[in-house]
């Protein structure tokens, strides 16, 4: 069961591998945005407690990244459960570096079967 004001984080250090540069979503040396949005994510998994046969993927992502981390500083992101509509979960999240917090916004993610989900996307291959 997923209840409202359940919380989450992750945590990560800036590494080459994380960067703009490194994904392609920039040209500096700095923690990319796609990776924010990954350890938001990962947050947002975290605040949510299912059982095995079931996950959940997001859906919607609405973020800003306000602030740059260099290589060799700790990230992390917090998520809490803001509502719960059926398999619909809907998260505030935040991000912070050890000075600031570097991006914020809303996340939603729905809650699957996973053999299902799973078959129902395997089916695009034919199988």
């Amino acid at each position: 069961m997923v209840e409202v004001g359940s919380k989450g984080k992750a945590e990560n250090i800036v590494k080459p591998s994380n960067t703009a540069k490194s994904v392609g979503s920039g040209t500096l040396e700095v923690f990319s945005t796609p990776m924010m949005i990954a350890l938001m994510e990962n947050a947002a998994i975290n605040a949510i407690k299912l059982p095995e046969d079931q996950s959940s993927v997001g859906t919607y992502i609405d973020i800003k990244h306000i602030a740059a981390t260099p290589i060799g500083m700790k990230v992390w992101a917090e998520a809490e459960v803001l509502e719960v509509d059926g398999r619909k979960v809907v998260f505030k999240i935040e991000a912070y570096d050890e000075i600031e917090k570097i991006g914020e916004g809303r996340h939603e993610r729905y809650i699957i079967n996973n053999e299902k989900f799973l078959a129902k996307t395997n089916s695009k291959l034919g199988k």
